[in-house]
């Protein structure tokens, strides 16, 4: 008994290691959704009507999967510490929806890529043409943010009086700024998924659930009368 009692004291600490591990993985999800959604840059470039937002649909879920992910982090070590079934049973089975949220985010990330830069290209495209009509505000906040004028096509002197040879053109620059944003994404949601898969597959190896199983029949009033029979 003092075996079984020892061993499920390493499991509880265990389970709570894992599951203090998992909090701080939600948190840094959630730092790294928030900082790509108020990113100055980012929100310049994308809050004019009109705007596509396909971007904001990756960071919101990984918004949503690093809150979650620090929900279910704090049931479980609460689980882990008051050796509630109930608690860590649930914790298991939202892992299994939190990886599919961070494969989502992954996923999207990196498939959407190419889609996202050509409707920023083509968004900003349009308010070139905007500002031969006076109404070029959106172009000039392109420009200044990134650093450029025009696009391959179309660079003058009218468009950003500024602009030296040394200028990117938009195009580009729109493409290489997205890319370091959006690969941040998928590299987020396929890393902190398979951390999670390592996380599992710790908390669900042999000797870990054979104390589990002991723990469960040791404290069980069968196993109790089978050890203590009447006399």
């Amino acid at each position: 008994m003092g075996k079984v009692q020892g061993g499920m004291k390493c499991v509880k600490y265990l389970l709570f290691v894992f599951n203090f591990i998992f909090w701080l993985m939600g948190s840094l999800v959630l730092a790294v959704g928030l900082w790509l959604r108020f990113d100055p840059d980012t929100v310049s470039l994308l809050h004019e009507e009109g705007a596509p937002d396909t971007f904001f649909i990756g960071v919101y879920i990984l918004v949503g999967a690093g809150g979650l992910m620090m929900l279910v982090g704090f049931f479980g070590c609460c689980g882990a510490v008051r050796e509630s079934q109930c608690l860590l049973g649930s914790f298991f089975a939202c892992l299994l929806v939190i990886f599919g949220a961070e494969v989502a985010a992954g996923v999207f990330g990196f498939l959407n890529k190419d889609k996202i830069i050509e409707e920023v290209q083509n968004f900003y495209s349009e308010s070139i043409s905007d500002n031969n009509n006076n109404n070029g505000t959106i172009a000039s906040m392109y420009q200044k943010v990134l650093d450029c004028c025009g696009t391959a096509e179309s660079q003058s002197l009218t468009l950003c009086p500024k602009a030296t040879a040394d200028t990117k053109d938009c195009t580009a620059a729109i493409t290489d700024f997205f890319n370091s944003k959006l690969y941040i994404i998928g590299y987020a949601g396929i890393g902190i998924a398979g951390v999670m898969a390592q996380l599992h597959s710790k908390a669900q190896c042999p000797p870990t659930l054979k104390l589990k199983q002991n723990f469960s029949s040791s404290s069980s009033p069968s196993a109790s009368r089978m050890a203590h029979p009447s006399q």
